[in-house]
């Protein structure tokens, strides 16, 4: 009889349920997900939740294999000599492998003002802070939602569609992952949602008050309520165990998300690093990522060697109020394309995605081993980077993400 196998996924969101549903599929394996929280977040409808039009947490009964043993918990550090994970709440989590998906969280402003009077909605409990607060505001009270990536252009139609004054202010390009024409397409439903969209390198917050902010032009804006979406940051629990990481706290894997220091660590989602060039953060380069790194662990399980990353792209949907959307189409190097879909249809689309990603983990739950889309072909752009850092080119990678 073959001895068990001891694998700790630590964190629960899209990446890491993925790779605890996959790793059931060896009877041999015994699976422990450790999550600060007892139920999922579904993260990208945090916008919806700060705007009351729905709910962003479900049951782990709903998307988690019967097999995976929850503990709620945070993760302290990994101790990867002793090979376990030190938790918060007192006592370890012993391992033979590990699987490192904590995931990301809002980022560090730096701007004057802006930890004190701005609201973050990265997670779950930033989210809910911010709801009462706008529960307290008169609808006519002026709202700025700072940073034009999805998550600032979601928040500001979600608001405005229930008639709040809204300034979006982008720091830049708004949607700079879009192609120009989807861009167009967003900045017509915001005007018609009657959102204020600043562009330019002018539209900067460089203070925040707690009735405004001022912007790098010297302009000061009324703001009731300053919603705060621009970056995102990493934990740095792989900081404090020790263990390599890029500029921004990811995990530095090898091409099969294996840690560049322990065999026995992978990484998948938000929080991983591979070669140095990560992928964009997002629940759909997450999920496949999550798939990745189980199946890693399951090769060395076998003492088999880990097939390399292959990761292929798409698209990019944003929901513009509950009427309409956007569905960004993308080249496999995550390169906007021209062709997008927009409007309601837009919207039916984005809810279909959004209901898909827990039809997926739901599906791995019952049947582990039957994702498959990690392993279609990807880019040959990455490929392209990683030759160039073999070669001693790294300004060609530095900073890249793929």
């Amino acid at each position: 009889m073959s001895e068990n196998i001891d694998v700790v996924v630590i964190g629960g969101g899209y990446a890491g349920v993925m790779a605890a549903n996959r790793l059931t599929q060896r009877g041999d394996v015994t699976v422990t997900l450790i999550n600060p929280r007892p139920n999922f977040v579904h993260r990208i409808r945090l916008h919806q939740l700060v705007g009351g039009t729905g709910a962003a947490v479900v049951d782990y009964r709903e998307v988690l294999a019967e097999g995976v043993r929850l503990v709620v918990d945070s993760a302290a550090r990994i101790d990867t000599v002793g090979r376990c994970v030190e938790l918060a709440g007192g006592g370890a989590v012993g391992y033979d492998h590990l699987v490192y998906a904590v995931g990301s969280g809002s980022a560090d402003p730096r701007v004057p003002g802006a930890a004190e009077f701005a609201y973050p909605i990265g997670t779950l409990e930033e989210a809910e802070r911010l709801r009462p607060v706008l529960d307290a505001a008169p609808v006519s009270a002026a709202v700025t939602v700072v940073g034009a990536g999805p998550t600032g252009i979601e928040t500001a139609a979600e608001l405005a569609e229930q008639g709040r004054a809204v300034t979006l202010v982008c720091g830049g390009v708004l949607g700079p992952y879009l192609h120009a024409r989807g861009r167009r397409s967003v900045a017509g439903r915001l005007a018609a949602l009657g959102v204020t969209v600043l562009e330019g390198p002018d539209a900067k917050v460089t203070a925040v008050a707690c009735d405004a902010v001022r912007l790098g032009d010297g302009r000061e804006l009324p703001s009731a309520v300053t919603i705060w979406t621009a970056g995102f940051g990493v934990p740095d629990l792989a900081v404090r165990s020790g263990l390599s990481t890029d500029a921004l706290g990811r995990l530095l894997t090898d091409e099969t998300l294996t840690s560049v220091d322990d065999v026995r660590i992978v990484a998948a989602g938000d929080s991983a690093a591979p070669s140095g060039l990560p992928l964009r953060m997002s629940c759909k380069e997450a999920m496949p990522l999550g798939a990745r790194a189980a199946d890693t662990v399951l090769s060395r399980i076998e003492d088999e060697q880990p097939a390399p990353l292959n990761q292929t792209f798409g698209a990019q949907c944003i929901s513009l109020g509950r009427r309409a959307g956007i569905f960004q189409f993308a080249d496999k190097s995550d390169v906007a394309v021209w062709l997008h879909i927009g409007g309601g249809l837009g919207a039916k689309v984005k809810e279909f995605v959004c209901k898909g990603v827990l039809k997926h983990l739901a599906e791995e739950a019952h049947k582990p081993g039957g994702y498959s889309l990690h392993r279609v072909s990807g880019p040959a752009k990455r490929q392209e980077l990683l030759r160039a850092a073999r070669r001693g080119e790294t300004s060609v990678v530095a900073g890249q993400t793929v």
